[in-house]
């Protein structure tokens, strides 16, 4: 109770602000359809945030809009998504996944070590742009032992190759796939970095593509307990490769890994048990893609306002390169294994 209590406090300024910016971006996007809500809100977010709303009072209602009323939709989503839509998934799309994210990690850390990076900050990376953003930052960091300067660096270079990807794909999907969901759901889901990116990417292009997209997503925030537990076997330090032999001495102070299962993808898939046994009233499952949506455009609006550019300039041109490209590495990735598995 105590942590939810300080989860809350302080919230009302900027999740004001960010309702205000949803309830705009949906009346302008009645005017301008072409451009839709979702996107209109990222950009009065991101406007607003480096113009009128700089203060750091904004910050709590801002990180909560962005990441719990998300965590909300994406369960709602449960009882929107329709199962032939999972079914399409398979497992051809869950193997695309963990072939994506390893090899994602493999060349991020690569190119991380080409550009002269050390080898905590290639990792954090490498599983910051594979899984989840900040959140599998923040889990991986304990366990390679990172310290607060690679951990803050590579959580902000994440957040702008996301918001890269996040304006970007939507126009390479039109391009490549027509907006068809399967195919845009997968490079969607299966390459932008924070799941609010994922939603807002995908809802510049139709409520199926975020479907779809939630659906590989939460596949690779899934495998983040198994990257955790691969991380933990390796050699964080300087000297010597990444795999090595452990000595007697290591062994006996493994490192404890710890990752439980996020609430809201029980939630999600509780939800999507009930949805699947047909008793739900038509009026309660539009409801539900009511508010799912009320709820993601307050939080593209926040996603924009915690853009800063003061914090992308701050960290210099070799960190943005990195970032850049390695958005760049995750399109090409992501459409060949697309062809390979999906035709």
């Amino acid at each position: 109770m105590e942590k939810i209590k300080q989860e809350l406090n302080g919230i009302g300024p900027g999740l004001t602000i960010s309702i205000v910016i949803s309830l705009v971006a949906q009346l302008l996007a009645q005017v301008l359809p072409s451009l839709g809500s979702a996107l209109i809100a990222i950009f009065l977010g991101i406007i607003l945030g480096n113009t009128i709303f700089t203060g750091q009072q904004l910050d709590s209602g801002t990180k909560f809009s962005e990441k719990r009323l998300l965590e909300y939709s994406i369960v709602l989503n449960g009882l929107i998504l329709d199962f032939q839509m999972i079914q399409s998934a398979g497992v051809k799309g869950f193997f695309f996944i963990a072939l994506n994210m390893c090899l994602t990690i493999f060349f991020v850390y690569q190119l991380g070590r080409w550009f002269g990076f050390n080898k905590k900050f290639a990792l954090l990376m490498g599983a910051g742009n594979a899984v989840c953003g900040s959140s599998a930052i923040g889990t991986v960091s304990p366990i390679v032992e990172a310290d607060d300067k690679d951990k803050g660096i590579s959580i902000t270079i994440v957040n702008v190759t996301g918001t890269f990807l996040m304006i970007v794909l939507p126009l390479v999907t039109a391009l490549l796939y027509q907006n068809a969901a399967l195919p845009t759901g997968a490079l969607i889901g299966g390459s932008v970095q924070s799941i609010g990116q994922v939603i807002a990417s995908a809802k510049m292009v139709s409520d199926d593509a975020v479907s779809m997209a939630t659906v590989f997503k939460l596949m690779r925030v899934l495998l983040i307990m198994g990257v955790a537990l691969v991380y933990s076997r390796m050699n964080v330090e300087e000297d010597g490769r990444l795999f090595t032999k452990k000595n007697a001495q290591e062994t006996t102070k493994e490192k404890k890994v710890s990752v439980g299962i996020p609430w809201f993808i029980i939630g999600f898939f509780i939800l999507f048990i009930v949805r699947s046994l047909n008793f739900l009233p038509a009026y309660v499952l539009e409801a539900s893609k009511w508010i799912s949506t009320q709820f993601e455009v307050i939080a593209l609006g926040a996603i924009g306002m915690r853009v800063k550019f003061a914090d992308i300039i701050k960290e210099g041109q070799k960190s943005l390169t990195y970032g850049l490209i390695v958005g760049t590495l995750q399109i090409l990735l992501g459409v060949l294994l697309i062809h390979a598995f999906f035709g």
